[in-house]
């Protein structure tokens, strides 16, 4: 058995991305995910990278962008405002069709809210990353091993589908300690033909580049990053489910959320009560499939989650009005207990039909 090591989230996912090949980190300090800037300073020069403390969240991003075009494994993090202040720069990465890996390490909000646990970036991760037709592949982690485990893989996607991958992990998780294993190695190096490496008159010259003045030359360009992304759809949705099999109510949650709707459900049924758990692991693409399924063995579902309700958008898409859908949610930077979603899911079962 591989050896574990009791660290921080936020320390695991930055040691997780060294092991994945990442020698360029470009960040700004912002709470909750300072460790990561901070372990990042400790440790690149020690495996001969770089680490940069940039003058704000706006250079921070175009470094990455940068370094990406050169077809180095790079990643940046932040906490909520500073993802907002990083949109552009991820639209421009986006269009030109280079690969990151972006952390965020979610606080409340809005504004600038307060430093504590929240999952009130879910539309901007999943629907509004920043502007133009685009999408970044998302990944949910609930464990502090998932954190290193889709850190690695998200540098490995990355790379395959040129394009930026998030970690949406929330304070609780960047802060909390749990054992890891950082075994886990990465994929082999994808080769990057596109990369802007020197071509010395051996190759034709390559350019990275997001501005396509002409209409037409955009629109199609935008169509070729759907179709992969149609397939990302195909290919990557994720989720975990528990206990559905005979569950009459089926609560959705993913991140910190999930591990206190774990601990709600498992009391639920203790007493007797048929409730599962569908833990989305990405959140772009939706498990839509999943979710679909299990509306064919489910009475009705529930929702829980660190903000108003964000991600209950898309399990009413997924549904299509087939299932009931309730809610149940803190926001501001509260974690819910289990039993307040134990609470709730008396409430509605009490009320189901």
């Amino acid at each position: 058995m591989a050896e574990r090591v009791l660290m921080k989230g936020n320390e695991a996912l930055a040691e997780a991305a060294i092991a994945a090949g990442c020698r360029l980190f470009f960040g700004y300090p912002i709470t909750p995910q300072n460790e990561v800037v901070a372990h990042m300073s400790k440790r690149m020069p020690q495996v001969d990278g770089l680490c940069l403390q940039a003058e704000s969240e706006v250079a921070a991003i175009n470094m990455v962008l940068g370094a990406s075009a050169t077809g180095k494994r790079v990643m940046t993090s932040s906490s909520s405002p500073g993802i907002s202040l990083k949109g552009e720069g991820i639209s421009y990465i986006a269009g030109s069709d280079v690969p990151c890996v972006i952390i965020n390490i979610q606080r409340g909000g809005p504004g600038l809210g307060g430093i504590q646990p929240s999952q009130a970036d879910y539309f901007q991760a999943t629907k509004a990353t920043g502007h133009g037709d685009f999408r970044i592949l998302v990944y949910a982690p609930s464990t502090i091993q998932e954190m290193v485990d889709y850190t690695i893989k998200a540098f490995d996607k990355a790379d395959e589908y040129r394009m930026p991958v998030m970690i949406l992990a929330d304070g609780m998780l960047g802060q909390m300690m749990e054992p890891v294993s950082l075994s886990a190695s990465s994929a082999s190096p994808v080769q990057k033909d596109w990369a802007l490496t020197g071509h010395n008159h051996k190759r034709p010259q390559n350019i990275v580049n997001s501005l396509f003045l002409q209409a037409a030359i955009l629109e199609e360009k935008v169509q070729e990053r759907y179709k992969k992304y149609d397939q990302i759809k195909e290919t990557e949705a994720a989720a975990e489910c528990i206990n559905t099999d005979d569950a009459e109510l089926t609560i959705v949650a993913y991140g910190a959320s999930a591990r206190v709707a774990t601990s709600a459900m498992n009391l639920a049924r203790e007493e007797g009560l048929k409730v599962g758990l569908i833990r989305p692991i990405t959140l772009w693409p939706f498990p839509s499939k999943i979710i679909q399924e299990q509306a064919k063995k489910t009475k009705r579902f529930m929702v829980v989650e660190m903000s108003m309700g964000q991600m209950v958008e898309d399990v009413r898409l997924a549904l299509e009005g087939s299932k009931p859908i309730d809610f149940y949610g803190r926001t501001g930077g509260i974690v819910p207990t289990p039993a307040e979603v134990l609470a709730k899911i008396k409430e509605v079962m009490g009320g189901a039909k």
